[in-house]
């Protein structure tokens, strides 16, 4: 009776999930309130009835007491995180809340069938990390002038990248974190990302002339190699992503974009003739059957889960996701194809490309040089992790050892993951208010013209207009110069 009852839910998460998912391509067609409230509602019930559904599976598996109580403290989170957001941020985008959201649900449901204690304190550090992110909005719309920080941010990620260098503790062959306390660790790659993105934006809002260009790629190729020396290589690999495209964005050059990918493809030559465990990476990635019980195991097990699930997934508990190594993290997407099946793998993938194509959105939308850099640096840096995680899971690139944002366990991950989406939810609002303002200008100009005849008040409104063109500019900064 456990197994059907399991089998039922499985096909509910499916069916719940796709039309998450549906929901979330259709709401980037909406352009009316009403219609993105309805959309948004309909989604919040998906995420509890998704959650709900997943951890019903699981009391009924383990008949815990402790997983009911489990669920309903995740439960009350998610309705205080969805209320306290709307509340303070009443032009945040919905659809990256809700994300966030189904996301975590996900992740949570995973790890708590993986290893209960692990879950546990997931969700400790994930409401801490909510809370903690939750103060990002107002920031990015209140701070003016952060582009004058360029240095600092530069400063401040190269020493956290030499200190990790130095002193870090080494995993899987990887100097990535540092202990504190002994109680948690921290990974510090995981928050340079985001100094990283704004040094990059307020050293293009200023100049683009040659030499400023230069500048910055001298100091994007030293948080490169730092992170190549300490052999986070997947981190090194998002970072040279992510300056490749925001140098491309801001330049408009095609010399930039294909000398920096030529570039980048002779520095991956130098790196697997230099790193024994990059060939390693490698070698597995073209035939991991050459060493089945060794090098290889990682993308054979994961390939094996990946394959026994189908498209619809053996259930909760039904397989063996605790075969592949590391499940909890880097390969969790792995378990989830496994168990949740190749359908439900295929919606969370589509969930992730729906936030990639809102933070394009935004960038494109944002009228400040440095504001429009930030938000593309940022979709640049979130879409290279998904595209990394995943690639490597399923054997479509080398293993890189990143997470999966909101998925994966990982505190330094939830923690970088929740302020950068803060900061692109202060976009966003930032967005809205220019929006509401030119409405409200609009609405005045045709009151205007309703009460006064053509012609009156000529003289002012030519003043007016040549006012309109002197406006700041947003980012806080001047027009470039052109070198």
């Amino acid at each position: 009776m456990t197994t059907l009852a399991i089998q039922v839910t499985k096909y509910l998460m499916i069916v719940l999930i796709i039309l998450y998912t549906l929901s979330a391509f259709h709401y980037h067609r909406l352009r009316t309130h009403k219609g993105r409230n309805h959309t948004s509602g309909m989604q919040i019930f998906c995420i509890f009835a998704l959650h709900l559904t997943g951890y019903l599976a699981i009391i009924l598996y383990t008949g815990s007491k402790a997983m009911a109580v489990f669920y309903g403290a995740q439960a009350v989170f998610f309705i205080l995180y969805l209320a306290i957001f709307r509340l303070l941020y009443r032009k945040a985008s919905r659809l990256l809340i809700n994300n966030t959201c189904m996301l975590l649900a996900i992740g949570f449901i995973m790890l708590t069938r993986l290893d209960p204690s692990s879950a546990v304190r997931q969700f400790i550090i994930t409401a801490a990390a909510a809370a903690v992110a939750m103060a990002v909005p107002v920031i990015i719309k209140r701070t003016r002038y952060l582009w004058r920080f360029c240095w600092l941010y530069a400063c401040l990620g190269i020493a956290a990248l030499a200190f990790i260098l130095v002193f870090g503790r080494t995993e899987y062959g990887a100097n990535l974190s540092i202990s504190i306390g002994g109680f948690f660790s921290i990974q510090p790659s995981e928050f340079v990302k985001i100094t990283f993105v704004f040094f990059v934006a307020s050293m293009f809002q200023t100049s683009l002339s040659f030499k400023r260009v230069c500048a910055a790629t001298a100091m994007a190729a030293l948080h490169v190699l730092i992170l190549v020396a300490s052999r986070d290589l997947g981190a090194a690999l998002i970072f040279f992503i992510a300056y490749l495209l925001m140098l491309f964005v801001a330049t408009k050059s095609y010399l930039y974009l294909f000398g920096g990918a030529l570039a980048g493809s002779a520095a991956s030559v130098l790196a697997y003739k230099a790193f024994s465990h990059v060939r390693v990476r490698v070698q597995a990635w073209r035939d991991p059957t050459l060493d089945p019980t060794g090098d290889g195991w990682q993308v054979l097990q994961s390939l094996f889960a990946i394959g026994s699930g189908g498209w619809l997934g053996t259930g909760l508990y039904q397989g063996m996701p605790d075969t592949v190594p590391v499940v909890r993290s880097d390969f969790i997407f792995a378990g989830i194809a496994e168990e949740f099946g190749g359908v439900f793998a295929i919606a969370l993938v589509l969930i992730c490309l729906s936030c990639l194509l809102q933070f394009l959105w935004i960038s494109t939308r944002m009228e400040g040089m440095f504001y429009k850099i930030i938000a593309f640096g940022l979709a640049a840096v979130y879409g290279a992790q998904v595209f990394l995680n995943i690639g490597g899971v399923i054997k479509f690139i080398p293993l890189t050892g990143v997470t999966l944002p909101f998925v994966s366990e990982g505190g330094s991950s939830i923690m970088s993951t929740f302020i950068l989406f803060g900061i692109i939810q202060g976009l966003y609002i930032l967005n809205q208010d220019e929006v509401d303002r030119i409405e409200q200008e609009e609405e005045m100009e045709r009151h205007r013209s309703a009460v006064y005849p053509p012609g009156y008040g000529k003289s002012k409104a030519g003043a007016g207009k040549s006012g309109e063109g002197r406006r700041r500019d947003p980012s806080g900064g001047g027009a470039h110069k052109k070198g």
